[in-house]
């Protein structure tokens, strides 16, 4: 048998964690639960010879397997495990006194330590599969879990790339559903969209027949941080296809509502459009099938008729992506900010350069009327490749970091990485900080996009794309098109990946696939000498009216209208 799942509090880096962080405990509230079982139940093909076999592979309190055994008549063997002993006692005696119908066989153990051994010595030791899953599982990142137990879950389950423990969940899941069965799965939204959840989103739509898919996105449903999506799936009976999944979507609107109202966030789902809540707030509540990108690393996303001729438009009318004119990279991290990073330096030191963060984001242009910070950067370029620079060559530099000496080689993973004590952790190219480059803030509601001028770094809390040679009129216009309504809307129908309040994430995975029209058509050309001169006078009163201009052009570069939308 597998050595049991354990979390530690904390790993080298990231200091003391809280244990419901450390176990990834976020509990259901009842009528979230109630509607993944009538979810659930709606797709079944169940047994009528035998007994109903359930499980729940992280019970917590017991909440999903209410709902679930509410809905059930009859003999039923449930199945279940947990590693928190208090919250197990506490759903025993809730289940055993509510369903006396139900024989209970739950444990005290980790639920992917049965399925690593096939069953065959697992805590059941039967190997049987199971006709009904409902399931919250534990969201931990691989920070958390630590990268040995990561490594491990990633080789037995065939993971690629950053690792977080319901993963592996999805997946022992997938192995030991029934035919059949049908699940009903609590996730993250976050594995549809991100490069991490390629390999888990192939072997999902590999293992299990995919029927719905609801991105519950900002409804806060939980208490926690979390944007959480509903799974409901059959097994897979077979390799014949099977139709597209149904994709619903719910995210806070900014539009009024109309005369849709409902009494939750959940209700709400049965409507379409707008929908008001007795809170105040608004939803919009979009219905569609589930597509499924052929490339294992693209996104899950909402895909209908009028979304597909949408982008087939964006496609016949775009020349290139944002990653075809340079490489989108983040900016520099020190782990070691109060010692590299300053408004106010004390003292004129060799390997001071002007800092860009996010403190001076301003569509188009930075804004300079704010004090920018310094940063230490002792790098430089030697015969082609990046290298630590000779402290013996900056002596005021080098005094400076003798005295925080201590403090930086208490960073052990720099010396560990073959690195000198003094260097920065992520430093980039220091010959890429010359010339324009293209800097975007990483979360924001409306899209930040601005040339950089100065040469300046980047820091950490920002991205930044430095163009190939002879693409330098391509950069202001890929700044024309970030910052415009077009690529909101482009971001929404092409990754559906919000945050709370309508904001986005502007990562690399997403902004190298920003598309551009051909740089050297007319309107292109129009759009580039507007984008400069806006650039220039961005801080005037007219600005806005030039911005408006500039953001109709872009529309109809790519063939369409803001009308359209």
């Amino acid at each position: 048998m597998n050595q049991a799942l354990t979390i530690p509090k904390f790993t080298k880096r990231y200091g003391e964690v809280t244990e419901s962080k450390a176990g990834g405990v976020t509990y259901t509230p009842r009528e979230l639960a109630d509607f993944v079982a009538d979810q659930m139940l709606e797709i079944a093909d169940l047994p009528k010879d035998r007994p109903l076999r359930v499980l729940d592979p992280a019970i917590g309190h017991g909440e999903l397997l209410r709902s679930l055994l509410d809905r059930i008549t009859g003999r039923v063997d449930v199945y279940g495990f947990e590693t928190d002993v208090a919250a197990l006692e506490v759903a025993k005696l809730r289940l055993a006194e509510s369903y006396p119908h139900a024989c209970l066989n739950l444990v005290e153990g980790s639920f992917l330590d049965h399925v690593l051994d096939d069953f065959s010595e697992g805590l059941f030791a039967r190997g049987e599969r199971y006709d009904l899953i409902i399931a919250n599982p534990p969201y931990v990142r691989t920070q958390i879990i630590g990268a040995e137990r990561a490594q491990e879950l990633a080789s037995q389950f065939g993971l690629t790339g950053r690792v977080d423990l319901y993963f592996a969940f999805l997946l022992g899941m997938a192995r030991v559903l029934t035919p059949s069965g049908s699940a009903g799965i609590i996730v993250s939204n976050r594995f549809m969209t991100t490069r991490a959840g390629g390999t888990i989103r192939e072997a999902l739509a590999r293992g299990l027949r995919l029927r719905s898919v609801f991105d519950l996105g900002d409804t806060k449903l939980f208490d926690a941080a979390v944007l959480p999506a509903v799974i409901v799936a059959n097994g897979r009976r077979s390799v014949e296809a099977v139709a597209p999944a149904r994709f619903t979507t719910i995210y806070e609107a900014k539009t009024k509502t109309g005369s849709q109202v409902a009494d939750s966030a959940i209700a709400a789902l049965e409507q379409s459009g707008v929908v008001g809540l007795p809170d105040g707030r608004n939803f919009e509540v979009q219905h569609g099938t589930l597509h499924i990108d052929t490339d294992p690393s693209g996104v899950w996303r909402l895909s209908s008729d009028s979304v597909s001729a949408w982008l087939d438009t964006v496609d016949a009318n775009s020349w290139a992506r944002f990653g075809d004119i340079g490489k989108v990279r983040v900016g520099v991290k020190t782990t070691a900010d109060k010692i590299f990073i300053r408004r106010k330096w004390d003292d004129e030191l060799e390997l001071l350069r002007p800092l860009t963060t996010h403190k001076v984001a301003r569509r188009f242009r930075a804004d300079t009327s704010r004090e920018r910070a310094q940063i230490l950067y002792p790098h430089e370029v030697v015969n082609g490749r990046r290298a630590a620079v000779d402290l013996e060559n900056f002596p005021a530099s080098r005094a400076y970091l003798e005295a925080h000496r201590e403090k930086l080689e208490s960073r052990t993973y720099v010396i560990e990485g073959g690195r000198r004590w003094y260097e920065i952790w992520v430093p980039q190219n220091p010959d890429d900080w010359h010339g324009p480059k293209l800097v975007f803030r990483d979360i924001c509601e409306q899209p930040t996009f601005w040339i950089d001028l100065d040469d300046t770094i980047v820091n950490g809390d920002c991205y930044w794309l430095k163009p190939k040679p002879g693409m330098a009129d391509a950069l202001w216009l890929a700044l024309a098109v970030a910052n415009s309504t077009f690529i909101e809307q482009f971001y929404d129908r092409r990754f559906n990946n919000k945050l709370y309040a309508g904001r986005r994430r502007f990562i690399t995975q997403y902004v190298e696939q920003f598309p551009l029209p051909d740089p050297a058509n007319a309107l292109s050309r129009e759009i580039i000498e507007r984008t400069k001169v806006l650039y220039e006078h961005v801080a005037e009163r007219n600005a806005a009216t030039l911005e408006a201009e500039l953001d109709g052009l872009v529309w109809q570069s790519f063939g369409l209208s803001a009308e359209d939308v």
